[in-house]
């Protein structure tokens, strides 16, 4: 998904989640082709789930980085086992209003 919203300094509000134009997806794996993304400086990042239970991006994760911040949901899902990342893989702190 993408995230949707805007960022002031060093902290970001996040609006909407958008599902990005020809998303794929199958066993183990989801995508998008970034080439067919409308200019749109709205788009701060990218979310997805692990179902793995792990909130820690992956190799894979990293190498596909889009935007300023990338949110990984793990199971069970829950706001405690959600992950927000930056560009250089640092956890960043966040808060859900």
């Amino acid at each position: 998904m993408l995230i949707r919203g805007k960022v002031r300094g060093n902290s970001a509000e996040v609006t909407e989640f958008l599902i990005p134009p020809f998303s794929t997806y199958g066993l183990g794996f989801s995508g998008f082709p970034t080439h067919m993304l409308p200019f749109d400086l709205s788009i701060i990042g990218i979310a997805h789930s692990h179902p793995s239970g792990s909130n820690a991006p992956s190799t894979e994760d990293l190498n596909n980085f889009y935007g300023k911040l990338m949110i990984i949901a793990a199971y069970p899902y829950d706001e405690w086992s959600m992950g927000v990342y930056n560009s250089k893989a640092q956890k960043v702190p966040y808060e859900i209003k």
